[in-house]
């Protein structure tokens, strides 16, 4: 028999006690489920605790709240059968067992139930099926999720076109999981049903399809992954500036060299062309927030001048992104350490040197700013030199 430890760590074991309890967990009214079983077995440190209950929404709220727990509810949530519960400062989401009655690749119309196997029938991967028993600890696997997990196999429950129909998204969650726990090569079955659906990616919100992808990318190597999606053409439907996988695998080696965490957006910006409007219309069309679009803009540039100069110019995330994108992680470490001065003089020291106020003072500062760059960040001994030859020049103009 094959147990996972309990509980689970919270800062108020006892509060966790009482949840278990007020759900029956003694005579299988309550189990772990998914990712943290999942994570456990794999020795992970798991984010998040899931609850899954035989009892129906609001006979759970009213249980747990009788037990003294802090309970908040959503119409939604409610109508899919799920509640938080307060335990230890953080929120365990209870949900009761559910089955499928309609779903039309975004959406699932559900109906609750009290067959443990039913709701993990309806789970995506045989991973994510797993259950355990709060009080022993015990697995629960009805579609050899603890085989798959001993393999590095990530593996649809039952057909996989299936599956796919009922949630698109399940195409990208299919690709991150597997470069998450996967080994070897992809489950051929769930592989090449990703393939002959991946236009179903269409009928997807852009903001879902950029938030998954980009939690792909930022795994620690999701480079054979994204290979594997470019032999298949799955972003061809949606993302069809994606063609190669090369500057990707070059700025993971370009991170690791520089010791700096991957992240999903700089390595997004590696499977672009290098060409800004190319970028900005992707970002656009992903939905990506202002930040994020003009972020994968600055990924675009050359660099010129020094390593600081980049960063003083673009901002320091910006300056790192492009220095890896560019093979240099050496610059790229220094740069993420360093904290960019503050331009010590304003229009005010200049027409103190001598400027009229106007059109002139500001176009000088700027100049003054640059030759300030150029030299290094000099001290402001070094400063004041640059400045009043600066309003000489512009005073004898």
């Amino acid at each position: 028999m094959t147990t996972v430890p309990v509980p689970p760590a919270v800062d108020d074991e006892a509060a966790l006690a009482r949840l278990v309890a007020a759900l029956d967990g003694g005579n299988d009214g309550a189990r772990y489920i998914g990712g943290w079983v999942r994570d456990t077995l794999l020795g992970l440190d798991p984010q998040d605790i899931d609850v899954a209950t035989r009892f129906a929404p609001e006979t759970a709220e009213h249980r747990v709240r009788t037990a003294g727990l802090g309970v908040w509810t959503t119409p939604s949530g409610i109508a899919h059968g799920t509640i938080g519960v307060l335990v230890g400062g953080r929120t365990i989401e209870v949900t009761t067992l559910r089955r499928d009655l309609a779903t039309d690749g975004r959406h699932a119309t559900v109906a609750f139930t009290e067959d443990w196997r039913e709701d993990a029938a309806r789970r995506d991967f045989t991973i994510n099926a797993l259950s355990a028993d709060p009080l022993t600890g015990e697995v629960h696997d009805y579609f050899g999720g603890l085989d798959d997990l001993a393999a590095g196999r990530v593996r649809f429950i039952g057909d996989p076109e299936r599956r796919i129909a009922e949630d698109h998204l399940r195409i990208l969650r299919f690709f991150r999981f597997f470069a998450r726990f996967g080994r070897g090569e992809p489950d051929p079955a769930s592989y090449a049903a990703c393939v002959t659906r991946a236009k179903d990616l269409m009928a997807l919100s852009r903001e879902r399809i950029a938030a998954e992808l980009v939690k792909l990318l930022g795994l620690p190597d999701p480079v054979a992954t994204i290979a594997a999606m470019l032999a298949g053409g799955l972003f061809a439907p949606v993302i069809p500036e994606i063609v190669s996988a090369d500057r990707l695998e070059a700025l993971v080696a370009a991170e690791r060299a520089a010791g700096i965490a991957p992240d999903g957006l700089r390595r997004l910006a590696a499977l672009l062309p290098s060409v800004a409007d190319v970028a900005d219309s992707v970002g656009g069309r992903l939905r990506l927030s202002k930040a994020e679009r003009k972020r994968l803009m600055l990924a675009t540039g050359g660099i010129d001048g020094s390593s600081e100069a980049l960063a003083y110019a673009i901002g320091t995330e910006s300056a790192v992104d492009r220095l890896l994108l560019h093979g240099e992680p050496d610059a790229a470490r220094h740069v993420a350490a360093w904290q960019p001065p503050r331009f010590p003089l304003s229009g005010g020291d200049l027409i103190a040197k001598g400027l009229t106020p106007g059109p002139i003072v500001a176009a000088t500062l700027r100049r003054i700013e640059q030759q300030w760059v150029e030299a290094g960040f000099v001290d402001a001994m070094a400063l004041d030199a640059i400045a009043l030859a600066a309003v000489a020049q512009a005073l004898n103009a």
